[in-house]
């Protein structure tokens, strides 16, 4: 069975399960299978920062020049950010036509402290590690980029004198890519422990009330997703938008039972290379770039939840206001990292940029994961839609394995094996 029907078996039975168990007040029991998911999700987390260093270590060594490198950085970044402003002007006018805020009553929230929005030069100023040991050991993802972009840099400047290091760090990736296809290989059950204490900790109880909030958000990511992702497949990458969502399903579906941009990223790569074609010099810049600063998912989210804050308070926002809204949520997607939860720090900046009470956060932090989920799989979606779009336009793109239906199949990565490599994939489909 292709790896992707497991994963979606294993969703919608834990999501039954975890429903059932809520509903008959066993939501105890809902919990205790989460380790089982946590495993998981240890187990991907382990990956990202050797894997976003040996492959973009590789890739970059691979540019013939120097120019290769600015056009994908100029192309990624411009795209990342454009959709980002995008997404947060859909979640403003869907909360604006369908208004979830009103008749709501947030008297009884409590006060949320204050977040200091980070400046412009202090972003750029973080970014750059002063110890890249430091960088790995806490995972700023940001960091790692830097220091691998330059490191990959660098190797190809020193031409033949670098050839043993270009070697070990193909070697290198190489074996990383078989320890990511052994974890994946176990998406199936870490996705279905994690559902059922999802539904079964949540249930609809805590669902209902905000019900409105809640699908505003699904309805616009899912808005986002087939609109923006699916137009650019489309018009900028002159694919077949209906293969992009078949080969990203995998990184989707654990993304929206993860909740962690970062932490879904090697099941990413795996699929934007196997599934989608994106050759490994491509995907191992834009996606570890993507799962930090491409927010859509997120910023779609803060324009829903603000307005609807603004509503409740009954709060009227200007034009200017919403200007400020786009800008803000924009722009903070750059510094804030791609793990679970960091969606609500974004709010707090966006709602303290335009006077907004930040009580309100207090109400959004309840129905907070299921939310999370919902904005990380668009994040997820975005950051392969990218992918594709530019190695596409960089003429690296792979037509015959993008134009063959789902070649990721769960037998490619079980733990006994290794997954095979694009050509040999594309010939077992």
């Amino acid at each position: 069975m292709q790896l992707w029907k497991q994963i979606f078996i294993a969703l919608v039975a834990g999501l039954v399960i975890g429903v059932l168990l809520n509903q008959t007040g066993n939501a105890d029991m809902a919990k205790s299978v989460k380790p089982l998911g946590d495993l998981f999700i240890r187990g991907i987390k382990m990956l990202i920062v050797p894997l976003i260093f040996v492959s973009l270590v590789t890739g970059v060594a691979s540019l013939q020049n120097l120019s290769t490198m600015g056009r994908l950085s100029l192309k990624t970044v411009v795209l990342y950010l454009g959709t980002t402003a995008v997404a947060i002007s859909i979640g403003l006018a869907l909360a604006l036509v369908f208004e979830p805020g009103v008749g709501v009553d947030l008297g009884s929230a409590k006060a949320v402290a204050a977040k200091e929005a980070p400046s412009l030069v202090n972003i750029l100023i973080g970014i750059v590690p002063t110890n890249p040991i430091e960088a790995f050991a806490t995972g700023n993802v940001l960091q790692i980029i830097v220091f691998a972009i330059l490191f990959g840099l660098s190797i190809t400047l020193a031409g033949d004198a670098a050839k043993p290091v270009r070697v070990f760090f193909e070697s290198a990736a190489e074996v990383i890519y078989k320890l990511t296809s052994v974890v994946i290989s176990f998406a199936p059950y870490g996705v279905f422990a994690l559902m059922i204490w999802v539904a079964g900790t949540y249930g609809m109880d805590v669902l209902a009330p905000l019900a409105k909030v809640i699908a505003m958000v699904y309805l616009g990511c899912l808005v986002h997703a087939v609109v923006v992702y699916g137009g650019m497949i489309r018009v900028l990458a002159r694919l077949n938008p209906v293969r992009y969502f078949q080969g990203c399903i995998e990184p989707v579906m654990v993304a929206f039972t993860s909740t962690s941009s970062s932490g879904t990223l090697p099941v990413t790569m795996m699929a934007a290379e196997r599934n989608l074609g994106v050759p490994r010099s491509v995907s191992s810049f834009v996606l570890p770039l993507g799962a930090t600063i491409n927010m859509d998912g997120t910023a779609l989210y803060q324009g829903v939840c603000a307005v609807f804050i603004a509503q409740a308070y009954g709060v009227d926002l200007n034009s200017g206001q919403y200007l400020t809204i786009v800008l803000t949520a924009t722009l903070a997607s750059i510094g804030t990292a791609g793990v679970p939860g960091a969606g609500l720090i974004m709010l707090s900046l966006v709602l303290a940029s335009v006077g907004l009470p930040l009580e309100g956060i207090a109400i959004i932090a309840g129905i907070d994961r299921i939310l999370d989920m919902a904005r990380t799989a668009l994040n997820v979606a975005g950051d392969t839609a990218v992918s594709v779009t530019v190695a596409r336009s960089e003429g690296q793109l792979d037509q015959a394995v993008y134009d063959t239906a789902h070649v990721l199949r769960a037998d490619d990565l079980s733990p006994t094996g290794v997954a095979p490599a694009p050509e040999t994939a594309r010939a077992a489909s």
